[in-house]
């Protein structure tokens, strides 16, 4: 059992999560692990939950927030 990182639920069925730099946090859904360490995207706030958009270190949930930021030469697509 783990005591959440997120919402203090103690779970038995808890899972732990490593992110980049070693840290872990244990937590009681993918929910909470979504709330507490996923990316969000710089314009909107969103949480990112796929790749997202990438521009000089700077996190877009997609091609529209990136080009409403001021990011032009991000797309959705290759035409």
């Amino acid at each position: 059992m783990g005591v959440c990182a997120s919402c203090g639920n103690d779970y038995d069925k808890s899972f732990e999560i490593t992110v980049a730099n070693g840290a872990k946090f244990v937590f009681d859904s993918f929910e909470c692990a979504i709330r507490l360490i996923a990316i969000e995207c710089d314009h909107c706030g969103c949480k990112i939950l796929g790749h997202g958009m990438e521009s000089g270190g700077v996190y877009y949930y997609c091609a529209h927030c990136a080009a409403q930021a001021g990011e032009r030469r991000l797309k959705d697509r290759a035409t």
